[in-house]
């Protein structure tokens, strides 16, 4: 077998092919973009980016019901989205095998929460499959597709960001020969209204059952005996790699790879066998309060938190003195592989030299507008020096938030008020909340901020640049005539480098006693380089050390003393800071 060093996001994309995957569907969200990004370039798999994530399930469900197997993946939040197909087709069940693959993010590297999705999977009934290493991304994802077809059920395949972007040794395999399933018309089945839905319900708890005992015996879950049963460790995920490091062959483990619905008969027979058991979970108490509830006496969140990543370091110094005595907590935690003796600085992100949002944030900022914000790059527009935005909720709610701020305080306040949404975002559930804005006659504007490109999660394409997932052409959105066919009269488009256009534009879409639209059309920088130019010259004989270019927030510009100057390895020539200079102290760089 050939071996292969990946990420467990490649190494689910290469699973999904060996497992003969026909269809796979998504919208990107870290931790878990690069896996379509990574299964597109396979043959024999259809691949596409979504406009959200509920639309790219349904297309799964579609695949499903026709007889393929289909892959559907998002972040943790995306399944919040997707929940209403979800939740149906975990009754109707499948015909092909279904995988949802739920990359969660404790930590919220890049998230606005750290929610745990084996509750949602809890509460839609269905199994949820968990790897710990990349060779197990692979090696589950296949065992996966067997389990949705052998009980009929879609599969949610949980992993975190440590699993999606940290890399093993996985052995590569050939692909499966998975010849599609026969459809057959079968309305009881895929037709959920009432009277049939009300007959796939039991066998919903009946299939949960079956799955229990399936857990007891499946090799997706494993007891490995330590040195002593005096402690044991349940655990699971990237946690059991914690675990192994910090206390090798010292504690038995029981190391879930299906942690819903839990092996009953395991998990007991496992609790009698050891004087005292831990259960290391990150995020909530899921597993530990599943075992309580069983009967069984475990310990858990009164010693490790439910906030946050863990560490080999943390379970050290929590856990050694259960494990080792509380004489050995000491010796223990010297012996840690990664401790840490010094927190590393913080490393805030910031918009990009040249990012064409950085000219709107500095617009709104000085014109002290009440801004509802949204998801994306330019969320980053909340924080210092601009600090222009005052709320960030989810995906598509900044127009929405602002119809109601309007509503609860008057259409005076809404002559201050506007909502910032970006393209992609827009076309995810921002078109919606744009609907509602014109049918319940709200005024406020709305500015879209189209950098042509989905870019926080590193230039996915979308409905608007023209372009799929393979790079093909598609058909593209024409934004303004889709604001236009939702009712929306004012329509404005201007470049976002042009500070003062744009600031006079703002102006006279405010004063208007009707809803509005300012589309700030430029490229993210980093995908249009063709425009950049030489850095910029500061001329520090006419530099008064004023700062107010510092009020850009721009990478490119660095405080040497009292005096600015251009950080040459950052500077895209954008020219900004050359608008803002009042002394033309900054000079524009040549192409």
């Amino acid at each position: 077998m050939k071996k292969k060093l990946l990420t467990g996001n490649e190494a689910i994309a290469q699973g999904a092919w060996e497992a003969g995957v026909r269809v796979a569907a998504a919208y990107p969200g870290t931790p878990s973009t690069e896996i379509l990004q990574n299964l597109c370039k396979y043959n024999g798999i259809y691949s596409e980016w979504s406009p959200n994530e509920k639309v790219a399930l349904e297309v799964g469900i579609g695949a499903s019901i026709a007889g393929a197997r289909a892959l559907v993946t998002m972040k943790h939040v995306g399944v919040n989205v997707a929940a209403d197909p979800l939740f149906t087709f975990s009754y109707t069940g499948v015909n092909g095998g279904l995988v949802l693959v739920s990359a969660d993010e404790p930590g919220m590297h890049s998230s606005q929460n750290e929610q745990d999705n084996r509750h949602l999977a809890r509460a839609a009934k269905i199994p949820v499959i968990e790897p710990s290493d990349s060779q197990e991304a692979k090696d589950f994802i296949k065992l996966a597709y067997q389990i949705s077809e052998e009980y009929d059920t879609p599969v949610m395949y949980r992993t975190t960001t440590r699993i999606n972007h940290s890399q093993s040794l996985v052995e590569l395999e050939e692909r499966a020969d998975v010849p599609l399933k026969e459809y057959e018309k079968n309305q009881q089945k895929y037709i959920m209204m009432p009277a049939y839905a009300r007959l796939r319900h039991p066998i919903v708890e009946a299939r949960k059952a079956e799955l229990v005992q399936f857990g007891n015996s499946s090799s997706l879950n494993r007891v490995e005996w330590g040195n002593q049963r005096k402690v044991g460790i349940i655990t699971h995920g990237i946690s059991y790699q914690y675990v192994k490091e910090a206390f090798g062959q010292e504690v038995s483990i029981l190391k879930l790879g299906m942690t819903y619905p839990l092996p009953h008969t395991l998990i007991a027979d496992f609790v009698n066998s050891c004087e005292k058991v831990l259960v290391v979970e990150e995020l909530e108490p899921f597993i530990e309060n599943e075992i309580r509830a069983l009967g069984l006496e475990v310990i858990g969140k009164e010693l490790l938190t439910p906030i946050g990543e863990y560490s080999v370091q943390l379970l050290t110094e929590k856990l050694s003195p259960i494990v080792f005595g509380e004489a050995a907590r000491e010796t223990a935690a010297s012996k840690a592989l990664y401790a840490i003796e010094e927190p590393a600085p913080p490393r805030p992100p910031v918009l990009c030299a040249g990012c064409p949002h950085r000219g709107a944030f500095y617009v709104f900022n000085k014109l002290k507008l009440t801004v509802a914000g949204d998801i994306g790059c330019y969320t980053l527009g909340a924080l210092p020096p601009f600090g222009a935005m005052d709320t960030c909720i989810c995906m598509g709610s900044s127009i929405s938030s602002a119809m109601g701020m309007e509503k609860a305080r008057g259409k005076e306040f809404a002559r201050k008020l506007i909502s910032v949404i970006g393209d992609s975002t827009f076309l995810h559930t921002g078109i919606n909340s744009l609907l509602d804005l014109v049918y319940n006659k709200g005024t406020s504007t709305v500015v879209i901020l189209d950098n042509s490109i989905t870019a926080m999660t590193g230039h996915q394409d979308h409905p608007g640049t023209g372009r799929t997932i393979t790079q093909e052409p598609a058909p593209q959105v024409d934004l303004i005539k889709l604001v236009e066919a939702i009712g929306i009269k004012s329509i404005r488009v201007v470049d976002p480098y042009e500070l003062m256009e744009l600031e006079n534009i703002l102006k006279e879409e405010l004063a208007k006693e009707e809803p509005s639209v300012i589309i700030c059309k430029r490229p993210c920088a980093l995908i249009d380089k063709g425009s950049w130019t030489n850095p910029v010259n500061v001329d520090q004989e006419i530099c008064t050390g004023c700062k107010r270019c510092m009020k850009l927030g721009c990478p490119g510009l660095a405080l040497h003393g009292e005096k600015v100057s251009c950080n040459e390895t950052q500077c895209t020539g954008c020219g900004l800071c050359i608008k803002v200079c009042k002394f033309d102290a900054i000079k524009a760089g040549e192409q």
